[in-house]
């Protein structure tokens, strides 16, 4: 059985806030606002995961409501999403992502970030491609006021006997 699960988010940049992506801090003048710290990429990739194994959100699972997860560290929160999509008994087969944004660029960050995403996962990075675009001058990311993450998955359970979650 095979799954497919998309992700998306979108952050404010402010200054004072890191700028941060799949768990990496990269030299910005502005970083991600947000109630976790505000990874856009940590962020879409877990929707992926959990919407791929009909598992939910992460804002149901760790509500911006929640005072625990203020400044939450979004790599751990996407290996406890992880934790939930793999005891269901999915594996994934790859990873392909989309950043968009303006500054910094970030091909020269990628394998780094690609690395720490599948550290994150506990796959090799041959399963997880980041690509970085810009928004060519429209609207907020291309304005330089917002990050937005997109994340598409594929899952695979060998266990087919354990039908759908």
């Amino acid at each position: 059985m095979i799954r497919v699960g998309l992700g998306r988010d979108l952050h404010r940049l402010v200054e004072g806030r890191p700028f941060l992506l799949g768990g990496l801090r990269l030299e910005s003048e502005r970083g991600e606002l947000g109630h976790s710290d505000g990874d856009a990429l940590a962020h879409a990739v877990t929707d992926a995961l959990l919407g791929a194994a009909a598992l939910g959100d992460i804002g149901a699972l760790f509500p911006p409501s929640d005072p625990r997860w203020k400044d939450a560290d979004s790599l751990d929160l996407l290996g406890r999403a992880w934790g939930l999509v793999r005891g269901e008994g999915w594996e994934l087969v790859n990873l392909d992502c989309v950043v968009c944004c303006e500054q910094p660029r970030l091909l020269p960050h990628r394998d780094a970030i690609r690395r720490s995403l599948a550290g994150a996962l506990g796959v090799g990075p041959e399963r997880v491609f980041v690509k970085g675009k810009t928004g060519e001058g429209l609207g907020p990311v291309g304005e330089g006021l917002a990050v937005e993450a997109l994340a598409l998955c594929l899952l695979e359970r060998k266990d087919a006997e354990r039908g759908a979650p």
